[in-house]
């Protein structure tokens, strides 16, 4: 059987603990220990990418090697026949090539009277059995060219064969082994000829054209070798290329998904507690006095609506393609903190506003932006875990200085109702807070209470 040849985010705020307040991401501070700082608190999934696909089948590949078939098409090594046609035809060409040479061979040692018919007898039938084993040099290339480089020593004729034995070494098998099985051949040569040398043809001239003879086959084998291991790199550059592709999809669409659940949570937590609140509320007080009720009533209508049109401005950015914070709709700015807090108030949250800067258009927009989200989110949790809670919002910062929003409420009066959340909101503000350049840290302050407290970049 022939060789096997080797080719070549979450919630978070400012919150004060109660008693039964939850150890979440947007918990409340008391119960909460060390604050967490934006470089250390980002998690991040690790994607081991997509399982390469099976290779194609390899087309016209009676054309190509068996080796070079092998290495393109794993399959066809499990068949049982491992040679295509074309080795066959190579390998019937090589032969043919071997008994062309050895003739020629024989018939000028046939001519030469001086050398034993002994010695003859021996010579042709080394030939003919070196012939015979080139139909071997696929499955041992350097048994095969040792062979003949031992046959070489005392047999004319089974040089043709030792030629097809170099070429084949040079295909198969890395440099050193032709360099030391092709150097040995080139060593023997002048001794051969020396002792046996051919009555036609001058010593040098023999010797040289031996060894320009065994050069061009060496030569040619090792430019098919060549060949082979570029067509085997290029297939893996293309495998590689298309791996890499694959896992830049991935990690586009795994970003993609957490952008879009960062900026659904930062759009629709904010309403939906408002609508949780003032529910819970109601069904606290069923006895509440009707203009309560009709307040109450009217933020969760308002709230509600407003979530609607958030929902259908996120659907409309998914469905129209679009990317990038800006896509599809209005982001919010620094400017519109203000209206935030007025916002708030008027569902019932008491909130001071501290500090300003020079000018809110000077500030940059993904920074405004992001301190925006960082003051809505603490809001919407101190709604949720500390209400009635006097809430401090401060803003300070100018251009080369950076922009610094403090968030921070006392401990809540009171028993806190449960409110559920997502549990990931101080992870969410720190992730925010680290694309965005800056930094967050948030943990308990004095007195029981929460503090939030984040520096973005202001460049000059």
């Amino acid at each position: 059987m022939p060789e096997q040849e080797s080719g070549p985010q979450p919630e978070s705020a400012p919150a004060a603990a109660s008693g039964d307040a939850h150890a979440s991401g947007d918990a409340p501070a008391s119960g909460r220990t060390a604050s967490t700082s934006a470089s250390t608190s980002t998690s991040t999934a690790t994607s081991t990418g997509p399982a390469p696909a099976p290779p194609a089948p390899v087309p016209l590949r009676w054309l190509l090697p068996s080796a070079l078939v092998r290495e393109l098409d794993p399959a066809f090594a499990a068949r049982r026949s491992r040679r295509t046609l074309r080795d066959w035809l190579v390998d019937f060409s090589c032969f043919l090539a071997a008994i062309v040479l050895g003739l020629a061979a024989a018939h000028s040692t046939g001519r030469d009277a001086e050398l034993p018919s002994a010695l003859t007898y021996l010579d042709q039938i080394l030939g003919a059995l070196s012939c015979g084993a080139v139909w071997l040099r696929r499955r041992w290339p350097v048994g095969f060219a040792v062979a003949m480089l031992l046959a070489g020593t005392v047999s004319d004729t089974s040089g043709g064969a030792g030629l097809v034995a170099l070429f084949t070494l040079a295909v198969h098998r890395p440099f050193p082994y032709v360099a030391w099985i092709g150097g040995g051949t080139i060593a023997v040569l002048p001794f051969f000829y020396w002792f046996r040398p051919d009555p036609n043809t001058p010593y040098a001239v023999s010797v040289a054209f031996s060894v320009l003879l065994l050069g061009a086959a060496v030569g040619w084998g090792m430019f098919a070798r060549s060949r082979r291991q570029l067509l085997l790199s290029l297939r893996d550059q293309a495998r590689r290329a298309e791996s890499e592709a694959a896992l830049r999809a991935e990690q586009a669409q795994r970003l993609a998904r957490e952008a879009i659940a960062r900026e659904m949570h930062d759009v629709l937590a904010h309403r939906l507690t408002l609508l949780s609140v003032h529910a819970g509320a109601l069904e606290f007080r069923p006895d509440a006095p009707g203009e309560e009720v009709a307040r109450a009533a009217g933020v969760i209508r308002e709230s509600s609506h407003e979530a609607l049109q958030d929902l259908r401005q996120i659907i409309g950015v998914l469905r129209a393609g679009e990317s990038g914070p800006d896509a599809g709709h209005p982001q919010p700015t620094l400017a519109g903190l203000g209206a935030l807090v007025e916002e708030v108030r008027a569902a019932g949250m008491r909130v001071d506003l501290a500090g300003e800067v020079p000018d809110h258009a000077a500030v940059p927009a993904a920074t405004g932006r992001t301190a925006y989200r960082i003051a809505q989110e603490c809001l919407t949790n101190a709604r949720k875990h500390a209400p009635g809670a006097l809430v401090t919002v401060r803003l300070s910062g100018a251009a080369g200085d950076g922009l610094t929003l403090s968030v921070s409420n006392p401990a809540p009066p009171g028993r806190v109702p449960h409110v559920p959340g997502s549990g990931q909101g101080l992870i969410g503000l720190t992730e925010r807070a680290t694309l965005a350049g800056g930094r967050l840290e948030h943990g308990p302050s004095d007195g029981g209470g929460f503090l939030v407290r984040a520096w973005l970049p202001w460049p000059a």
